[in-house]
């Protein structure tokens, strides 16, 4: 939540929407911050928030990776509830791509929905050891049971406890669904990448869509 005195100073200087905007945020939610004290990746990253997330389900959001709306994520809590299952959100690119992320087996192609189940899961493979096309995308609707298979992992390779393999677990259980999405999405995780988010971001905006996109093509005429 803003401070009190930053809301101030924008009310002050005539900016009243922006202030009520301001004094908003935060306001319908509880903040609890965990804090990972050494850098042992993102399984380790999870388990901190344990103690705050408690024996109920939760999502993990990569906040480098931003989607377009919160569809996908609705789709997956809806699966989660109605069956009990982790479930991650996927999507298909280039096999010169999956390097870089984790990346799925499944049992078959996707239902009407985008549905699809999960039977294993590897840490940014190489590309001739690739299982498929189909990368996790940063969201995750996990249930409390999560903890506890993190528990069990020893480190990776780098000391590191990695999500993807707790993931594997689940997914040797039968317990692992996915969703392959179209949905927009931007990983700003590298330079060129944030560059493309905060672009194409900002030409859907109506306050400089419109000037931003203008300029743009004065630049490449």
């Amino acid at each position: 939540m803003p401070s009190p005195d930053v809301v101030k100073r924008v009310r002050d200087s005539g900016r009243t929407e922006l202030a009520d905007r301001l004094s908003l945020i935060g306001t319908d939610v509880k903040i609890t911050i965990a804090y990972q004290d050494v850098p042992r990746g993102l399984g380790h990253a999870v388990a901190c928030a344990r103690q705050a997330v408690g024996n109920e389900s939760f999502a993990v959001l990569l906040p480098d990776e931003l989607m377009g709306d919160a569809s996908l994520l609705s789709q997956m809590w809806k699966m989660h509830d109605a069956g009990g299952k982790h479930v991650v959100g996927l999507k298909q690119v280039p096999m010169s791509e999956v390097s870089a992320y984790g990346c799925v087996n499944t049992t078959g192609a996707p239902d009407k929905d985008g549905v699809v189940t999960v039977t294993g899961v590897v840490e940014k493979p190489a590309i001739n050891e690739a299982p498929s096309d189909l990368i996790l995308i940063g969201r995750y609707v996990l249930g409390a049971d999560m903890f506890d298979m993190l528990d069990t992992l020893a480190p990776a390779k780098g000391g590191e406890i990695l999500l993807t393999d707790a993931l594997l677990m689940a997914a040797t259980a039968g317990n692992l669904l996915g969703v392959v999405s179209d949905i927009d999405r931007h990983d700003t995780g590298t330079p060129m990448g944030w560059l493309q988010a905060v672009i194409e971001i900002a030409l859907k905006r109506k306050d400089v869509g419109a000037e931003l996109s203008t300029w743009l093509e004065g630049r490449f005429k």
